[in-house]
């Protein structure tokens, strides 16, 4: 179970996936692909239509990877970390996932979608 979890936040990733696509000021670099899903993780529980609205600590997460991954090169790293964690995974609901940005009040400018190419990320 833990497992299964452990891959539902990587999952998740593709709403981070979206986020990669937009600047925001740089609190700090992306440097591993747990400090991604560290950010994403709180997300799980509304990401798999267990709780009525994400949590404080899901847009906490969300807002901070935002910021987190200021570089074209943080972006794109992000990015390919999240889609080589995203495979076969259930229990997770695209319909919420797409939703959480809007939810959090971060604004990105598209769809997320499990079929981001990361490397038109800049």
């Amino acid at each position: 179970m833990a497992a299964r979890r452990a891959y539902a936040a990587a999952t998740l990733a593709l709403l981070a996936a979206a986020l990669v696509l937009s600047a925001a000021p740089a609190e700090g670099a992306v440097s591993s692909c747990g400090q991604v899903i560290g950010y994403i993780a709180p997300c799980l529980t509304y990401a798999m239509g267990n709780a009525p609205k994400p949590s404080g600590n899901c847009c906490s997460g969300v807002q901070s990877l935002n910021s987190a991954a200021a570089s074209a090169a943080d972006r794109q790293t992000t990015c390919n970390c999240l889609k080589q964690r995203a495979g076969g995974v259930g229990g997770l609901r695209p319909d919420l996932i797409a939703g959480i940005p809007g939810k959090c009040n971060v604004k990105i400018p598209y769809a997320i979608s499990p079929n981001t190419d990361c490397s038109k990320v800049h």
